[in-house]
């Protein structure tokens, strides 16, 4: 990240604190609920298998862009099969760089090439080591290790869900991740769980016994990017909610916080890492703040 880029986070920051102000700087863009994968714990995709337009989307951008958005994530579905009017991803990311957007990521199942060199960073799914992994989202582990090894250096980070099917898998995604030298950190979610998919809820004591593990790992210097601060509050659900500058905008349709908010009680089971960071962060967390500024200037 650039330095003038990091001082206006800071300064957002600062502002956001001490003015209690709701403003928005990160938003995941949806570009299309269609995916070429069925993952056992995702209820959000081929629902519709509807690829937005090339023209709402850059009109959302642009409406995000004025609300004061300046990290914008690109995801799905799948977003490696977005295309319109023969526009293609790398469009999309070059569009967001020419409206002003500092930040510009993209979140794949790493299943296609990953090939975005116009992008800041590439999110890449992958819930466990190859037998685990395959169990929960077909057989392509391989193929995304491969894809990740053929990638730009210090442009990937991993990202896994952990659930009641891969809970003992954290170790073996930190070893990948620092083994793979194309992978820059990995970070954590638990599973949400949206309708269909309770069975993989994770207990609280069970979240505690992850977020033990995730900590051992820090201190043994894997590259792990989520803040440990805020575990104990993601452990027991107790962070501030809605997080007001995260906002997730769909086909014109504009969410705060996640898609879970769309669902009665389903933000009582938050398990988006990134969702407490934020919220314990601008809610002025000393702890939780400083954190932040040691592990994001370290990855990011």
């Amino acid at each position: 990240m650039k330095l003038i880029t990091f001082a206006k986070f800071v300064l957002f920051g600062i502002d956001t604190i001490l003015f209690k102000r709701k403003n928005p700087i990160f938003a995941t863009m949806i570009l299309t609920d269609k995916c070429n994968l069925l993952c056992k714990h995702c209820a959000v995709n081929n629902v519709h298998s509807e690829i937005y337009s090339y023209s709402q989307i850059r009109k959302d951008m642009h409406t995000l862009f004025a609300k004061g958005v300046r990290v914008l994530s690109l995801s799905g579905g799948e977003v490696f099969l977005w295309q319109d009017g023969g526009k293609t991803l790398h469009d999309l990311v070059k569009e967001a760089k020419e409206i002003g957007f500092p930040i510009v990521t993209v979140a794949t199942n790493g299943t296609f090439p990953i090939d975005i060199p116009e992008a800041d960073f590439i999110l890449v799914s992958l819930d466990g080591g190859k037998e685990i992994h395959n169990l929960i989202r077909g057989n392509t582990f391989n193929k995304i290790i491969n894809n990740i090894r053929a990638s730009k250096p210090d442009k990937v980070f991993v990202f896994m869900t952990i659930n009641r099917l891969n809970k003992a898998e954290i170790p073996e995604v930190c070893r990948i991740a620092k083994e793979e030298k194309n992978i820059k950190a990995v970070s954590f979610n638990f599973h949400t769980p949206f309708p269909g998919t309770e069975e993989l809820t994770l207990s609280v004591s069970e979240k505690e016994q992850c977020c033990s593990v995730i900590s051992k790992m820090i201190k043994e210097n894997f590259p792990v990017s989520n803040l440990e601060t805020a575990f104990k509050h993601i452990c027991h659900n107790n962070f501030p909610k809605p997080c007001h500058q995260n906002v997730v905008m769909e086909n014109g349709n504009l969410l705060v916080c996640n898609r879970c908010i769309q669902i009665d009680g389903l933000c009582d089971q938050c398990g988006y890492f990134l969702t407490a960071e934020f919220t314990l962060m601008f809610n002025g967390n000393l702890r939780v703040i400083f954190d932040m500024l040691r592990t994001y200037l370290k990855y990011v």
